[in-house]
């Protein structure tokens, strides 16, 4: 199941991106006094009382940003726009919304507009408002400014909570709230059992195409005009009596390359259908081989410790000899390194050459990612990885491990008992998952080694 969405709206300067930094913990959006600095739109991981979700930071709405000669102000069509659709795009994206507002200055025309533009974008499900508004007061941190948060009621988005981002003052209580909205809503969630394959990859790939090509009929616009899917498109279908989700996305750009606008968030829906997906089908243009962008995403993809294949599109576009795909093979592996396990397919969704392959290895691969060892395969594994290849000494000390168990699968989680956690170098780590694999590859799918340490 995909972790919930938590997004923070407002006017700028009004600490979004500092509330950000504390709730995730990292320093990841830019904080400056210049109102309008965030200019990426941001998503990171959260926790708090053991409950994961996403925060995501939106640039501020600015009613006072110049377009030409003109300036837009409070209430004009521009800027009305502006906050709609600021507004419009993280609701349909996130799961609570975060309403953050200025303490010190108090309540604003432009507050006001935001507040409307909220309450009338709500849908009703089953008579709850949903996704439900949080109303916070950032830059509370004296006493006689959270005297006078009782103010900011008049926005009508219900009780305000008055914190401190730069201090950590009050996000405690708003954190508790947060986590009793995402809670309701898991308990109304029905949870989907099926199989669920992200296509992902840079624009103009040709992910609608292969979706087209394995559904059989045209459910997805297939443009050449790069980012023309601008949503994560959910499309069901029942292969060999299994259930599967396919789940298309937009392309994911450079950063640098992202335009403002509709299609951060495309990235940010194609980053949630990864985070979504039992397996992600990262799909290539053969006629430009692997690119940076590749690499990137198939990063995000094992960040998310996600199953996944390769799927080399445009095939037919290629001219070919003996060594064609041999080469390309062997290139594609080493861009791909980190994901050595992954397996590849070279396909052509114009003319649907080997398509019908794709679904099954998908498939393959999501079986493997549920596969559990038993204790005494893995300790029979470790045991002889160790009596070939020792640990090096670190300091004087080397690794020892004693037993190890499969603690979980989805994917697989392999616990290890030893004499010291901080002896297991990268190196070695790898050289376990290598013999692990020699045993039972795990195909697609990235392995979790954790060590802990024996007790005496």
């Amino acid at each position: 199941m995909a972790k919930p969405i938590v997004a923070l709206v407002g006017r700028p300067n009004v600490g979004k991106s500092t509330l950000f930094n504390r709730l995730t913990g990292e320093r990841l959006a830019i904080v400056d006094e210049v109102p309008g600095t965030t200019r990426d739109r941001l998503l990171a991981e959260a926790e708090w009382s053991g409950y994961f979700f996403f925060v995501m930071d939106t640039g501020g709405i600015d009613p006072s940003k110049e377009r030409g000669q003109s300036t837009l102000s409070i209430g004009s069509k521009d800027f009305i726009n502006q906050i709609r659709e600021q507004a419009e795009l993280a609701m349909q994206e996130s799961d609570v919304i975060l309403f953050v507002v200025d303490g010190q200055t108090g309540v604003t025309p432009a507050d006001h507009e935001i507040a409307n533009i909220l309450r009338r974008m709500q849908r009703n499900v089953e008579g709850e408002l949903y996704p439900p508004i949080v109303l916070v007061v950032n830059k509370a941190e004296s006493a006689k400014i959270r005297q006078i948060v009782a103010e900011f009621y008049e926005l009508g988005i219900g009780d305000p909570y008055a914190i401190s981002a730069l201090h950590g003052t009050g996000t405690g209580d708003l954190l508790d709230e947060v986590i009793r909205h995402l809670e309701a809503i898991e308990e109304d969630t029905e949870e989907d059992t099926s199989a669920k394959i992200a296509i992902v990859g840079k624009p103009n790939v040709g992910k609608s195409s292969l979706l087209n090509k394995i559904v059989g009929q045209e459910r997805a616009i297939v443009s050449n005009i790069p980012g023309t899917t601008r949503d994560a498109v959910d499309t069901k279908l029942v292969y060999n009596d299994i259930p599967v989700t396919l789940i298309d996305t937009a392309g994911i750009r450079r950063r640098g390359k992202v335009i403002p606008g509709v299609e951060k968030y495309s990235v940010i829906r194609s980053m949630n259908a990864i985070e979504r997906a039992d397996v992600a089908a990262l799909v290539i243009d053969a006629t430009t081989s692997i690119t940076a962008q590749d690499t990137h995403i198939a990063g995000y993809i094992k960040d998310a410790w996600k199953s996944a294949i390769v799927v080399v599109n445009k095939w037919d576009l290629v001219e070919k000899d003996a060594y064609t795909i041999n080469d390309y093979t062997a290139h594609i592996r080493q861009e791909l390194n980190f994901m050595d396990y992954v397996p590849m397919i070279f396909i052509s969704a114009l003319t649907g050459k080997r398509v019908d392959q794709v679904l099954p290895l998908a498939l393959q691969v999501q079986e493997e990612r549920l596969v559990r060892l038993t204790t005494s395969q893995i300790n029979r594994i470790i045991q002889n990885a160790q009596d070939r290849h020792p640990a090096p000494s670190k300091t004087g000390r080397a690794l020892r491990i004693y037993y190890g168990t499969q603690v979980r699968s989805d994917p697989p989680t392999f616990l290890l008992y030893v004499n010291n956690p901080e002896l297991a170098h990268f190196s070695y780590i790898r050289y376990l998952e290598n013999q692990i694999r020699k045993d039972y590859p795990f195909l697609g799918t990235p392995i979790r080694l954790a060590f802990k340490k024996r007790r005496e």
